[in-house]
């Protein structure tokens, strides 16, 4: 019964599990609870937080991973990844344990779904690739079109010199609307960039 409950409800307390088993006619404490958990391999970890993804979200990015699942190292290198991200400065940092194995801190069932939401906070732009992390730039104000491909300019070129990422390097984004309208495909291709294609194999602009 305790890892039947605990496998459908893995933020299920110990405290939970003892009134379940008393109102089931068995008396046990959370001492005895929490021993059978470790024989079975689960232990208390703090649940991971994720973003909260829909299920075309879920289906375009495990299609884009099995596309690129046998790229070589050689190909993997010359990636380099962007994108923006909210850093929350004021909000909630509750912390909800769940019951799990070891390797499973990513089971939608033992993980805590987040979305953005107001409050403080700081808006920034980053890259990176296997060479390391390229520069970081603070978004002032809603960010456009326009403003990304300004923000392009002044730092995705830097960035590629700076980690020495070579020819034939190619750069990754999400298709957020600013990424993908016509006038940022065409500034792209005008400046000769190379892109890894959402869904698709390295494609060359240039």
């Amino acid at each position: 019964m305790i890892m039947r409950t605990v496998r459908n409800h893995p933020r299920t307390t110990r405290e939970d599990l003892v009134n379940d088993l008393k109102a089931a006619g068995t008396i046990v404490t959370k001492k005895t609870i929490g021993n059978t958990l470790r024989r079975e391999g689960l232990k208390s970890c703090s649940a991971r937080k994720v973003r909260l993804l829909k299920k075309a979200h879920i289906h375009a990015r495990l299609k884009f991973s099995n596309e690129h699942l046998n790229d070589s190292e050689d190909n993997r290198v010359k990636v380099l990844w962007l994108d923006e991200t909210k850093m929350e400065l004021f909000g909630i940092n509750s912390t909800l344990r769940v019951w799990r194995r070891r390797n499973a801190a990513y089971d939608p069932k033992k993980t805590i779904p987040t979305v953005k939401h107001g409050g403080g906070n700081v808006m920034l732009w980053g890259c990176f690739s296997d060479k390391g992390t390229g520069q970081l730039h603070r978004i002032k104000g809603t960010m456009d079109g326009a403003m990304y491909r300004q923000i392009l300019g002044e730092n995705l070129l830097p960035s590629a010199r700076a980690l020495k990422m070579g020819r034939g390097w190619v750069f990754h984004h999400d298709n957020d609307p600013k990424h993908t309208v016509k006038a940022t495909k065409e500034w792209l291709k005008k400046k000769h960039i190379n892109l890894l294609g959402l869904g698709g194999s390295i494609c060359t602009s240039g």
